[in-house]
């Protein structure tokens, strides 16, 4: 049975995680980016090294093709992920899928496997949705589920335009993006979350993914003197915000369900200690794998918005801004990774993924699942995500026994 070079694999993910660095020392890589570009020219060069074909598409998504004349014909397997990274990231999130991909072609190139199809790695752009929204921006595109030109037109958070940068960088490909179809999609991840290392397992069989509900919420009140203004004559959008947050918290923490809700961002206006806020803007993120149970937390948030609008006074009005599905994945994947961490000696659990990631675009086009390894203390999104080095290894070492199995 063979394995992955595991010096190779950790030495890549350490030197990429030292591209982007700020003045502080914060892994910064926003899509499209300066830093980003020099993500990914070490990338490119590295697929380049590995001997394999080289193609970007227009939205700048990276695939590295390995193929012969006996199998050019075939719909090819295809690894991916992202390395595209938050403010003050850490190394492992995205980055270890495409560099332990690129790992599992070499190791099979090298050992003079012959693929009854070509196998590529991708790097999907914009994953993270930071710079630009929304995020899996490069999968959604390849799926065909957003147009090339919207995202192309997409404007940042620094009020760039994304087809610019990308042109900027050297990252406007000339594929059109989705010319690539897999015959299946295989992803790699660390879990960015605490479930595999509280249960002391390795290896997470990933069967499905939460669908997830954004929305942008405005209340609008009236801003008046903090000191003079009696609490019964108050239009306190403020207040009402507050109702809103401890509304969602309770619901989903009284519930038997796997539903979250987040609120993540709140900006007040006027912003000051002493005026009655005139209006709150915030965030909600619900998530759930089951669309019944989250369609059924939307409607239970909107009527409580409609509630509160005449119990407050207030004015309330709803953005959405971005709305997925939950994800099932292909059971004979899933099942393939099982058997491959039981011919290794690994235990392995089958999982939801709480976080987003490109497999749920892909499974849109073709058969799909992903891997997972344990992230200490489930950090993630921080500078403190850890996984240790032999669970990184054998995680690749389970991505490679199942790409090999699917290319026989």
């Amino acid at each position: 049975m063979i394995g992955v070079d595991a010096q190779r694999l950790l030495g890549r993910i350490r030197e990429l995680g030292t591209v982007g660095r700020d003045g502080e020392g914060r892994l910064i890589r926003l899509a499209a980016s300066d830093t980003d570009k020099q993500g990914r020219d070490l990338l490119v060069g590295w697929l380049r090294q590995a001997g394999l074909d080289i193609a970007i598409d227009r939205v700048g998504n990276i695939f590295g093709i390995w193929q012969s004349a006996d199998n050019a014909g075939q719909a090819p397997l295809l690894i991916g992920s992202h390395i595209d990274t938050v403010i003050d990231a850490g190394i492992y999130d995205g980055c270890y899928g495409v560099l332990a991909g690129l790992e599992v072609i070499e190791m099979l190139m090298a050992s003079g496997f012959s693929p009854l199809r070509p196998i590529a790695v991708a790097a999907f752009t914009n994953e993270e949705g930071v710079r630009y929204t929304p995020d899996m921006m490069g999968s959604l595109v390849h799926a065909g589920g957003i147009g090339v030109e919207t995202v192309l037109a997409a404007v940042g958070t620094d009020d760039s335009v994304l087809g610019q940068e990308l042109a900027r960088i050297g990252y406007a490909g000339d594929k059109e993006p989705g010319f690539l179809k897999p015959h299946a999609y295989l992803e790699l991840h660390i879990e960015q979350g605490p479930v595999l290392e509280r249960e002391g397992l390795p290896i997470g069989a990933v069967e499905n993914l939460q669908g997830i509900s954004w929305q942008r919420i405005t209340i609008d009140g009236v801003a008046n003197h903090a000191g003079t203004t009696p609490m019964s004559m108050r239009s306190d959008a403020g207040h009402a915000a507050a109702r809103v947050i401890t509304f969602l918290h309770d619901r989903a923490k009284a519930s038997n369900t796997p539903t979250v809700a987040t609120i993540g961002t709140m900006r007040f206006e006027p912003n000051a200690i002493n005026v009655i806020p005139s209006r709150a803007v915030f965030t909600v993120d619900l998530r759930d794998p089951d669309e019944q149970r989250l369609q059924a937390e939307e409607v239970a948030l909107a009527a409580y918005l409609e509630q509160l609008a005449a119990a407050e006074n207030v004015t309330v009005s709803v953005e959405r801004l971005a709305r997925f599905e939950p994800v099932l994945f292909d059971i004979r994947i899933v099942e393939l990774i099982e058997a491959a961490a039981k011919s290794r000696g690994l235990g392995a659990k089958r999982m939801t993924s709480g976080a987003g990631h490109d497999a749920q675009m892909m499974a849109r086009i073709a058969p799909a699942a992903m891997i997972f390894v344990p992230s200490a203390g489930g950090i993630s999104h921080s500078p403190r995500e850890h996984t240790e080095d032999a669970e990184l290894v054998a995680g690749a070492n389970i991505l490679l026994d199942v790409i090999t199995q699917l290319a026989k």
